[in-house]
C-alpha cells in the first residue's frame, strides 16, 4: 500500500508543478492578448479576426494530435480561451471609443 501512496503522491505533485505552469503560461499569453487588443483599439481594428482564430484552432488541433491528447477538447479550450480574449479587446475597444 505504501508503494501505491508514494507513485500517486508523486503523480500528484507533478499534477500540481504542471497546473502551476498552465496558469503562469496562460498568464504570460494574455499579457500578449492583452497588448494586442490594446494596439487594435488604438488603431481602430476589429477585435475579432476570424481567420486568424480558425488557423490558430486548426494548429491547435494538429499539436494535439501530435501530443496524444483529445483535439476536440484542445479546439474547445482554444475557443474558450479566443472568446475570453474578444471580450477583453472588446472592452478595450469600448475604452478607446469612449476617450
Amino acid at each position: 500500500m505504501t508503494d501505491a501512496a508514494d507513485i500517486l503522491a508523486g503523480h500528484r505533485a507533478s499534477i500540481d508543478r504542471l497546473d502551476a505552469i498552465l496558469v503562469y503560461t496562460l498568464a504570460e499569453r494574455f499579457k500578449h492578448t492583452q497588448a494586442v487588443g490594446r494596439l487594435k483599439a488604438a488603431h481602430a481594428l476589429p477585435p475579432a479576426d476570424p481567420a486568424r482564430e480558425a488557423a490558430q484552432i486548426a494548429r491547435l488541433e494538429r499539436l494535439a494530435v501530435e501530443a496524444g491528447l483529445d483535439p476536440d477538447f484542445a479546439k474547445e479550450f482554444l475557443r474558450f480561451i479566443i472568446s475570453e480574449v474578444i471580450r477583453h479587446h472588446e472592452k478595450h475597444a469600448a475604452e478607446a471609443a469612449s476617450s
